[in-house]
């Protein structure tokens, strides 16, 4: 069935509405910044807005990419989700930095106590060598012997 003039001047008039409406801010409770918000804004099938309105869905998606470069957001919720995005990659490199520096904080915890463990070990080695009798020399046996010689007292 085709639209009289009327009919057509009515219907682009609450479409051109329904899009000032919607890049106000003024979305509707369940709806988004969307061309499926905008046809059931305008009282118009989904299907209408893209087969007999097409011109105008692209001047609303032209003019919403628009409001976006120069920094205004209609959609709260779609400047929030831009917000989370942006925090969510800034702490996924963040955790990611995180980890390497953790990472290599856990290297050198296990090379510092391996040098830990090798110096308790020399440590151990010479408490042992320490408390442990002196040897006494081995004594020569035949003409030129001397005999043991005592060692200084300390």
């Amino acid at each position: 069935m085709a639209l009289s003039h009327q009919q057509r001047d009515q219907i682009e008039r609450r479409i051109r509405a329904a899009i000032d409406r919607l890049l106000a801010g003024q979305i509707p409770l369940g709806g988004a910044c969307d061309a499926k918000t905008l046809a059931r804004e305008a009282g118009i099938s989904r299907a209408s807005l893209y087969r007999t309105w097409g011109r105008l869905k692209d001047e609303f998606e032209k003019r919403r990419a628009a409001a976006w470069a120069a920094g205004r957001q209609p959609d709260p919720r779609e400047a929030r989700i831009a917000r989370l995005r942006d925090l969510n990659q800034r702490l996924t490199g963040k955790l990611a930095r995180t980890h390497t520096e953790l990472t290599q904080h856990m290297e050198r915890h296990r090379l510092l106590l391996s040098v830990l463990a090798a110096k308790d070990d020399e440590l151990q080695r010479v408490r042992r060598e320490l408390s442990s009798p002196a040897p006494v020399p081995a004594t020569r046996q035949g003409d030129d012997a001397v005999g043991v010689v005592p060692l200084p007292r300390r």
